[in-house]
């Protein structure tokens, strides 16, 4: 009955980012001089009714899980509400009312998979299935028949399915994250005792790495087919730093830069559109006038450096006028209206649960939850890193949208699956030992406790063999 009347931390977080959301809309609605509409009141009674059933079922479902997660995911989620409708407001449009309906549906999958998911460890006895599952994911939309319009001429990443599209690759990250999981809990030992020595460092014997090389060169190879390449680079900096928490070994990340460089000049060589990026990148106010050129980044720039320390104030800037600022320039929007002050509060929200997912994969038990949420927090971080280098001009645009604020179902959908994932993995860290017999290795402060004599042995034999 305790844990039931429990997580009073996380019910009380969620009302106080209720209340933020509700000011911040009943601001922007006033700013604007307009009445309080029945628009404004579904959202922020959708953002409630969400909530308050995902609390709900996570006091029951996973009682022992992080309590400050999904109150951040809710800030995050409802501050990109916000600024969608502020867009709407300026547009014409109906988007926010949609991602309300998709942070419900987000939602349930969230509820389903910790309903389904009763423990992450079974998980692992899945994950080469559900990687495999993954790369046919990735590979759906170059078979799948192409609508027409703007949003499918650029990449061959979606799928429609009636009056609807769905981005297949923002599932199929997490799934292949589940199967490098379970593939470096598996060759750890491997990856640590085996290997060449060359200039001081330690490299893997090319049979260990080989099974990590192939699916990570399929993955690869669909997205340059698709002619997506940042969800490329996503996959392979997380799957890069999962191999190094599994193994300490700088070797792994000598062998990442380079094949970060031999892969970035072979992409820009061959793709217009990465070269297009670059250009834009390097100079957006010389295309500032082409068709695909530096409009957008410039008028991100434009209105970032307008806002300032403290922004515009919410509704008084001009954010429309950044070419689909509700999806991939989000960001800027929101530099723009809240100023340095308001975009740093996100980025505050972003470190919380990524330290918290952090803090899950150092406290579980197990070696493969260990990897597996270490890789969930790491996307996120890789994620938010490339999107906000994008937005100010310190990288080339990639086009990754940000984790639960971004207008869209497909990105909302997959990463609260994520999120589920990521509280079945702290429940089971934080569950108390008697409770959770299967585990006997108590959590230490290292991400992966040494090895044993018995390990050490274990790893030798397989070695040997």
């Amino acid at each position: 009955m305790s844990r039931i009347l429990g997580r009073k931390l996380e019910l009380g977080l969620l009302l106080l980012v209720t209340a933020v959301i509700a000011v911040a809309l009943v601001s922007l609605e006033l700013s604007q001089g307009n009445a309080l509409t029945t628009e404004m009141a579904w959202i922020i009674g959708g953002f409630i009714g969400v909530f308050a059933l995902a609390h709900i079922v996570i006091k029951f479902a996973a009682p022992y899980s992080d309590q400050i997660i999904l109150p951040v995911v809710a800030a995050l989620n409802g501050l990109g509400l916000v600024m969608i409708y502020r867009i709407d407001i300026a547009n014409e449009t109906n988007l926010a009312s949609r991602q309300v309906m998709w942070t419900l549906v987000g939602v349930v999958l969230l509820i389903a998979t910790l309903i389904i998911v009763a423990d992450h460890k079974v998980l692992s006895r899945f994950s080469y299935i559900l990687g495999l599952v993954g790369l046919v994911l990735l590979a759906l939309p170059l078979v799948w028949p192409q609508p027409g319009g703007d949003e499918f001429a650029d990449a061959r990443i979606w799928i429609t399915i009636g009056p609807f599209s769905v981005q297949p690759s923002e599932f199929s990250k997490i799934l292949l994250l589940m199967f490098f999981a379970q593939l470096l809990a598996q060759k750890r030992a491997l990856f640590t005792v085996a290997g060449y020595r060359f200039l001081g460092l330690e490299f893997p014997r090319l049979r260990d790495l080989a099974p990590i090389l192939v699916v990570w060169a399929i993955a690869i190879l669909i997205m340059a087919i698709s002619n997506d390449f940042g969800p490329a680079l996503l996959l392979f900096a997380t799957v890069l730093g999962m191999v190094y928490f599994a193994t300490g070994r700088a070797a792994w990340l000598v062998i990442g830069l380079g094949l970060v460089a031999i892969g970035a000049s072979a992409v820009y060589a061959v793709s217009d559109k990465i070269q297009s990026r670059v250009a834009n990148f390097l100079d957006p106010i010389a295309t500032y006038h082409d068709v695909g050129g530096g409009h957008q980044l410039a008028q991100s720039l434009f209105g970032q450096a307008w806002g300032g320390i403290t922004g515009t104030g919410l509704g008084m800037g001009y954010p429309s006028e950044v070419p689909v600022a509700h999806s991939d320039f989000i960001l800027a929007a929101i530099g723009e209206e809240l100023g340095l002050f308001g975009l740093g509060a996100v980025l505050i929200l972003f470190g919380i649960l990524i330290a918290r997912g952090f803090g899950a994969a150092m406290n579980v038990r197990d070696s493969y939850g260990k990897l597996l949420a270490s890789g969930l927090a790491l996307t996120i971080a890789i994620q938010i890193f490339v999107v906000m280098g994008g937005v100010s001009g310190l990288l080339p645009m990639t086009g990754l949208t940000t984790p639960f604020m971004s207008a869209g179902g497909s990105s909302l959908m997959a990463n609260y699956i994520l999120v589920a994932i990521l509280l079945r993995i702290s429940n089971g860290a934080r569950k108390p030992a008697e409770l959770d017999s299967a585990q006997q290795q108590a959590p230490g402060t290292n991400l992966f406790p040494a090895a044993g004599p018995a390990s050490s042995n274990a790893s030798n034999a397989e070695v040997a063999r």
